[in-house]
Formats: structure tokens, C-alpha cells, sequence
């Protein structure tokens, strides 16, 4: 049953088949533009990495996503889930592609068999020296190497000597948040069976300590990882607490990034958009 002057809003569990793992994102879907002010109001009040606002605009949507405090130019958990809420509850037919319209470009989604599968833009990285401040924000690991780069927004790409030292590192946020960057990926070579290169996602300065699975660092991970590895098709795991898989793949200019997803919660906002002015 709807409730009079609200917004519905989902909480969907992304690159995972079970709830409670992987990566929460919120999902607002609206029929108009809404207010930036509001949109930021109500990412900070879910107070999850991202909370994804989309509406319908040219045969797509429109889709904008927020972490508590700030809007960020790319995000594949959110896409994934804005994805999936659209199929599960009945905005797109399940056969249609999900088309969104982004500060990024056109990003586009599909799904077979229970995954879905993401259409990105590929962020390569180079090869830089390490700022003191990095390096002090990694209790004094010594990284094999270390790249920045990113076009949408830049990141530190840190590869650790093991997977261990990414599942133990426990960095030195406050040091991490004097960097100018969005945020600091860690990798390693995978030693599971199946899963070709671990990693975890570190972005204090926009309000997200660790993200549990984070789709965008993929876009960068995946042509790093090319370079040493000579493949373009992978599958990845993030080791974060929560933690989530990802198959990815390299065409050209685009990485292609699948994922699950499981809707966990789905509520009213007792609170209407501010219309974009």
C-alpha cells in the first residue's frame, strides 16, 4: 500500500547472491528531476556508500549517486542495484537493457542467468612516485608498486606484495584523508582457486572509510591487472568484511563488470522531493 506525500526507497545488497553481503546501496526512483539539496539530505540520512536517484529521461534514466557526504562522477555497486530495482519491480521488462544517462556517459546494464551485467568506461592508472602520506597511511608497507589515475574521479593504486597484506592492512585514515585523491584500491595477486586478483577500496575523503565491493575501481584494476597478467577477462574477489565477487572484462574502452544482487529492504520516505530547479 502506497503512503500519501512519500518517496519509495530500496536497499539492495550489490555483487552478492545472499543478503547481507557485498555492497548496500539505497535506490530512489522517481518520476522527475529532484532538488541536488534534497538528494544530498537523504544520502546522508541512509548513511550507506552510496544511495543512487534516477528518474526516466529519453528512453533511459537519469542517474545521479551520493555517498553522505558528497556526489561522486562514477559508481558500479549503485548502478548494479538501480539495475536490478528497475527489473524486480516492474519498470523495465526483464529483457530490456537498462540505460542510464550519467556524469560518466552512458552506462548501460543487462542480465542473464541472475547476473548483471554493467557496461563501463575504462580509468587506466600510471606509474607515479609515492607521497610520504600514502605511505604513512599504509603503516609502513612496502607496496611493489604504486599508480594514480582515474577520469572520472583519481585514485592511488596500491599493489601490496600478497593477499595477505590486503585482508590485514589497517590503514591510517586520518593521514589518508591529506592525500589529493578520491581515495587509495589496494590488490594483490589472488591465492584462491578461481580468483585472479584481490582487492579493497579506501575513500575517507568522501566519507567511506572502506567500501565493501566497489565496481568503479574495477575499471582501473582491470587494465592494470591486464598488463601483468596478459588476459583481459578475470574474476575478482574484494576481501572487505562483507566482501563480494566480480567477473570483469576488458573491451577496448570499456569494462564490463557482472555482478548479483538481492533486494534487502524497501521502505517509504515520509518526505516528497524538492523539484530541481
Amino acid at each position: 500500500m502506497s503512503i500519501p506525500n512519500s518517496t519509495t526507497i530500496l536497499q539492495v545488497d550489490a555483487f552478492t547472491d545472499h543478503p547481507f553481503g557485498g555492497n548496500p546501496a539505497a535506490v530512489c526512483v522517481l518520476s522527475a528531476p529532484a532538488s541536488e539539496t534534497w538528494m544530498r539530505v537523504v544520502a546522508a540520512e541512509m548513511n550507506l556508500s552510496e544511495t543512487a536517484f534516477l528518474h526516466p529521461d529519453e528512453g533511459g534514466y537519469q542517474l545521479r549517486w551520493f555517498t553522505p557526504t558528497s556526489e561522486v562522477d562514477l559508481c558500479g555497486h549503485a548502478t548494479l542495484a538501480s539495475a536490478h530495482v528497475l527489473w524486480s519491480e516492474g519498470h523495465l521488462p526483464p529483457t530490456d537493457s537498462a540505460r542510464f544517462y550519467t556524469k560518466s556517459g552512458l552506462l548501460t546494464a543487462t542480465q542473464k542467468d541472475g547476473w548483471i551485467k554493467l557496461d563501463l568506461p575504462v580509468q587506466p592508472t600510471s606509474p607515479v612516485t609515492a607521497p610520504p602520506e600514502l605511505l604513512k597511511s599504509l603503516r609502513g608497507l612496502q607496496p611493489r608498486s604504486i599508480e594514480y589515475g582515474g577520469t572520472a574521479e583519481s585514485n592511488y593504486l596500491v599493489e601490496l606484495p600478497s593477499e595477505d597484506y590486503v585482508r590485514s592492512l589497517r590503514p591510517d585514515f586520518a593521514m589518508m584523508r591529506l592525500l589529493p585523491a578520491q581515495g587509495v584500491i589496494v590488490t594483490a595477486l589472488g591465492e584462491e582457486p578461481n580468483i585472479d586478483f584481490v582487492s579493497r577500496y579506501f575513500a575517507p575523503n568522501v566519507g567511506i572509510n572502506e567500501d565493501p565491493v566497489t565496481g568503479s575501481a574495477h575499471c582501473s584494476l582491470v587494465p592494470f591487472w591486464q598488463k601483468r597478467l596478459d588476459q583481459t577477462a578475470f574474476v575478482a574477489r574484494q576481501v572487505s568484511d562483507r566482501g563480494g565477487i566480480l567477473k570483469v572484462q576488458r573491451e577496448g574502452d570499456r569494462v564490463y563488470i557482472s555482478g548479483q544482487a538481492v533486494t534487502v529492504m524497501k521502505g517509504s520516505l515520509l518526505s516528497v522531493p524538492n523539484p530541481a530547479m
